[in-house]
């Protein structure tokens, strides 16, 4: 069964089961940061979510920016 990474609340996007930002995510990535970095960057994320974070984002680009 899939898994959501991401989720929309409080007017944007999320990971799910935490308080962290799509956005900061993308921002991390789009500086260049790999996702193990991102991962390091955030404690309460893990590699996994940030993975998947990532991977939502690139599918859905066009409808996120």
């Amino acid at each position: 069964m899939p898994k959501d990474y991401v989720e929309h609340r409080e007017g944007g996007y999320h990971i799910a089961d935490s308080s962290v930002s799509l956005e900061s995510i993308v921002y991390a990535f789009l500086r260049g940061e790999s996702a193990e970095a991102i991962a390091e960057s955030f404690l309460a994320l893990t590699s996994e979510q940030v993975y998947g974070a990532l991977a939502f984002y690139l599918a859905q680009r066009s409808r996120v920016d």
